[in-house]
């Protein structure tokens, strides 16, 4: 399995267990009954009279049905009943062997394309966000840039970049990759996952054209050791993502979205920018793409892998919220968290995009759910493209992150190449 900077692949083990709905495809019509079947294997090679046990539940919600049952001619079949509305039924496989616990899983969707956010728009959301914005402006960029010549290719300059953001000398650090040949480019701002991280740069990708920043959201610089992150993940910065949520004028995103804003007018500085810009990422990046191309008509296209934030508030209302879940549970349902939460989800955000942009997920992610993501995605009105990969948690295949580079890259030079024709 791959592994990239958004999420892990499963680890390959001695065992796996395989898990399959008995239908052509991944996708039921409501009603529609809905069978499993599961296999495990050693090494590849199918076991027989292995004990499993199984939980069927709807997307991250609690198991309705649960039972075990025993391998025969190296098989087992799960009826898992259907759904009576849109949305995805779930499979868990468990079985123990030697001493191991192994799990497999497999999801399968009701209509999905049928799902609608549960999130409402505020009255005043584009009035909080334009003021935001135009509060961000007043102060100036004031950017730090500092060659880092070991990371410097014959191709591409790599520099350690900062700038000032929206007040109180907060600064969005980042790592900006420029190519060397003197000339025009479009650039890509690459926006990052959830966590504290340093980064590395995109130099091989800007070595094809391209003007690649990609910066990080907690004001701190992004080329120290990887300790120092760790420790602050663990420490000060521990769930971030919940800090001041009830007050929507406080709440830690609030720097976060200005800051991916300053960032675009941070490239517009640059004088070997084009004019075309894209927005990309995964995760709590996939969701700063969508917002960013959202809060900002600068972004001509984006691209967004399993974003977090999609209707935060789902769970309030009996089926899965978007990634760090928090209304899970009661002890965050205040309604002032409820209300802060409606301006900061992707959803209001994917209510504002009108530039083409490429989404990629899969069925069975339990860190940003599907259901979440059909709900933002199902109210984009732009141009879409859509690569799912059903089998896939939280994260990609190359073939998805391959696909996505390849769309957005082409979709900037086609832009260049268009401002060229119309000269």
């Amino acid at each position: 399995m791959w592994t990239n900077m958004f999420g892990k692949a499963p680890i390959l083990k001695l065992i796996e267990i395989r898990v399959t709905p008995a239908h052509k495809s991944c996708l039921y019509k409501i009603g529609e009954k809905v069978q499993f079947n599961v296999a495990v294997l050693r090494c590849g090679i199918p076991l027989d009279d292995i004990e499993i046990r199984y939980e069927i539940s709807e997307d991250m919600m609690e198991a309705h049905k649960t039972g075990t049952t025993l391998l025969k001619n190296g098989i087992a079949e799960i009826n898992a009943g259907s759904m009576k509305q849109e949305g995805f039924l779930r499979c868990q496989v468990f079985a123990d062997y030697q001493g191991y616990e192994y799990k497999g899983i497999s999801t399968v969707g009701f209509s999905p394309e049928k799902l609608q956010p549960v999130t409402s728009l505020p009255k005043d959301f584009l009035t909080f966000w334009n003021t935001n914005k135009a509060e961000a402006e007043k102060y100036p960029l004031k950017p730090i840039m500092t060659l880092l010549p070991e990371r410097c290719t014959d191709v591409v300059n790599v520099y350690h970049i900062s700038f000032q953001n929206n007040g109180n000398n907060s600064r969005i650090y980042g790592i900006l990759c420029i190519p060397k040949v003197p000339a025009k480019y479009p650039a890509i701002l690459k926006l990052p996952g959830a966590g504290v991280s340093e980064y590395k740069g995109e130099i091989a990708r800007a070595s094809k054209g391209f003007i690649i920043l990609e910066i990080g959201i907690h004001g701190i610089p992004v080329n120290m050791p990887g300790t120092v992150y760790q420790d602050l993940y663990k420490g000060a910065l521990k769930d971030y993502y919940f800090m001041n949520l009830s007050d929507k004028d406080n709440y830690y995103y609030k720097r976060v979205y200005m800051g991916c804003v300053k960032a675009i007018d941070f490239i517009y500085s640059l004088p070997e920018f084009n004019g075309d810009l894209a927005t990309f990422g995964g995760s709590q990046g996939g969701a700063l793409s969508i917002i960013t191309a959202g809060l900002d008509q600068r972004v001509k296209a984006l691209a967004a892998f399993y974003p977090g934030l999609c209707d935060i508030a789902g769970y309030i209302h009996g089926r899965a919220g978007g990634c760090h879940q928090m209304f899970k549970d009661g002890k965050r349902r205040t309604p002032e968290n409820i209300e802060t939460a409606r301006y900061y989800d992707v959803v209001n955000f994917a209510r504002q995009i009108k530039v083409p942009g490429f989404y990629s997920f899969g069925y069975n992610d339990m860190t940003c759910p599907p259901t979440t993501i059909y709900s933002a995605y199902n109210v984009i009105d732009a141009p879409k493209k859509l690569f799912i990969a059903e089998n896939t948690g939280h994260y990609t295949y190359p073939e998805q992150m391959n696909s996505a580079w390849d769309w957005i890259m082409d979709y900037l030079k086609s832009q260049a190449q268009n401002a060229k024709q119309t000269k």
